[in-house]
């Protein structure tokens, strides 16, 4: 994969790829926004971890099993579109790391279309020139025949989301799933606010909650296991109230506004990195300190404010971390494209300004 601000209805974030980041927040449908909605604001992380990781990382393992195939070491990386920055930057990344391994890569744009994305995996599965595809899918209702054609070629690929976004119960022969789990990303979220309120304001004080908005990747469950920990860690916060934030200059606003009739905030919850960020504009234009700010998310910009001391905490996707393994995994299953794939799931990591 879907800062992880998500895109309603497209499976993006990767996160970002951006996830990156990504996530680009969740493009996506479910819990398959994992390499696009974390992409807008983590790929371009990715595309540098990645070069890094392909460095430090020789893979001899993977390039082992990838030796008893026949298959061409050649990876077609087809992301919803090339238009946003961070996709491209993912794109770069997975042709930096990929290529350090001696594989080619194929990119495709399919451009937002669902119907183009099935074209053209379609058309170089049936070429024979793919020796493995990563999909982050704009439409994974349409994937059926893609991932049968890849089956029949034996051919692994890789793609976003869950099984049962695809019709599945589990693995399958040949494909890999990839998913950000967002339970688990709220529970963290909520735990560090829980955390700075203790030690802060000593357990006390109103929370504003910066969320996504109706309808985007993993919200029902990302808010939900947020609001829980919160409460478990720190039970004497109050939840004074709820705003969508998927823009940075409007959430800004809506945030000064909040901040007006409770200019007693003690903290700011946020479901992606537009959130937080608009929380520390509307903060420092109104003159005052946010004593704690956390977010979902981890672009270059929020971890340059942990360090400066405006952010308390980020539960940041680590797309580069995603991109090593995907791509591991693919040339692994060249070894036997035919045997159950994996389901994994996109690392995440919380940063603090102790690190």
């Amino acid at each position: 994969m879907s800062s992880p601000a998500r895109r309603p209805r497209r499976p993006l974030t990767v996160a970002a790829v951006g996830a990156a980041t990504l996530l680009l927040a969740a493009c996506g449908s479910g819990s398959s926004g994992g390499a696009s909605s974390a992409a807008s604001s983590a790929a371009p992380a990715a595309s540098s971890a990645a070069a890094t990781d392909a460095a430090s990382s020789p893979a001899a393992a993977t390039s082992a099993a990838a030796a008893t195939s026949s298959l061409p070491k050649t990876l077609v990386f087809s992301p919803l579109s090339l238009a946003p920055p961070a996709l491209k930057g993912l794109s770069e990344g997975v042709k930096g790391y990929a290529g350090k391994q001696g594989w080619e890569v194929i990119v495709q744009d399919p451009n937002f279309d669902a119907t183009k994305q099935t074209q053209q995996l379609n058309e170089v599965i049936d070429s024979g020139r793919a020796g493995a595809a990563w999909v982050i899918a704009n439409a994974p209702t349409s994937m059926g025949p893609v991932l049968k054609a890849a089956q029949a070629k034996g051919m692994p690929i890789l793609v976003n989301g869950r099984p049962d976004e695809y019709g599945f119960s589990g693995p399958q022969p040949g494909v890999t799933f990839d998913y950000i789990d967002y339970a688990a990303g709220g529970k963290a979220l909520g735990e560090q606010l829980g955390a700075c309120i203790t030690a802060k304001a000593g357990g006390k004080g109103k929370v504003l909650v910066a969320a996504s908005a109706a309808g985007q990747a993993g919200k029902k469950e990302f808010d939900q296991a947020a609001a829980a920990a919160l409460k478990a860690a720190a039970p004497g916060a109050t939840l004074v109230q709820t705003i969508t934030v998927s823009e940075r200059a409007k959430g800004q606003t809506d945030i000064g506004n909040v901040l007006q009739g409770n200019p007693d905030l003690v903290g700011v919850m946020s479901s992606n990195d537009e959130g937080a960020l608009g929380a520390v504009g509307a903060f420092a234009a109104a003159g005052k300190t946010l004593a704690c700010n956390v977010d979902f998310g981890g672009s270059d910009e929020v971890l340059k404010d942990i360090k400066a001391g405006k952010i308390f905490a980020s539960v940041a996707l680590q797309f580069g971390a995603d991109m090593a393994q995907s791509f591991d995994t693919l040339v692994k299953m060249q070894a036997d494209p035919k045997a159950n794939g994996l389901v994994l799931t996109v690392p995440q990591k919380t940063i603090t300004a102790a690190g």
